[in-house]
């Protein structure tokens, strides 16, 4: 009896310590440096704020952050924007969506750069939280 009840509190303990972790805890690569695509991606909670509402604030925040051809998408809950910095013509590619979870907004952000092209992953990490921290009002 006591074996269900000790593993049930472990695994709330577990969802707990997920959900507290921050956007730089949240953030991981996928990919080979040079030899495929990279994307990076991460995710954040905004407490207390309605998706329309964080959705704006991350289309500023990614103007902030130097991307071009920002546009909001308000039926897909995302922000895209691209970035082309190596001037070989071939951007880099940024969504963010924003979705309703419980009381407030879970932010998720991925940005893509093409095979034969790396970004600093510390750098992608900072911004990609700081566009997110943007949302929080």
């Amino acid at each position: 009896m006591k074996l269900p009840v000790l593993a049930t509190a472990l695994f709330a303990l577990g969802l707990t310590q997920a959900q507290a972790q921050s956007c730089e805890g949240n953030f991981s690569v996928v990919g080979t440096p040079m030899l495929t695509g990279l994307t990076y991606k991460t995710w954040d909670l905004v407490p207390k704020r309605a998706p329309a509402r964080v959705l704006k604030d991350l289309g500023a925040a990614v103007s902030a952050e130097g991307f071009a051809d920002m546009r909001i998408d308000n039926a897909t809950s995302s922000v895209l924007a691209i970035q082309e910095t190596s001037g070989s013509g071939r951007p880099q590619h940024l969504r963010i969506t924003a979705r309703k979870s419980g009381s407030g907004t879970r932010v998720d952000a991925v940005f893509v750069v093409q095979q034969g092209q790396v970004a600093p992953e510390a750098y992608v990490r900072d911004a990609l939280c700081r566009v997110i921290s943007g949302a929080q009002g």
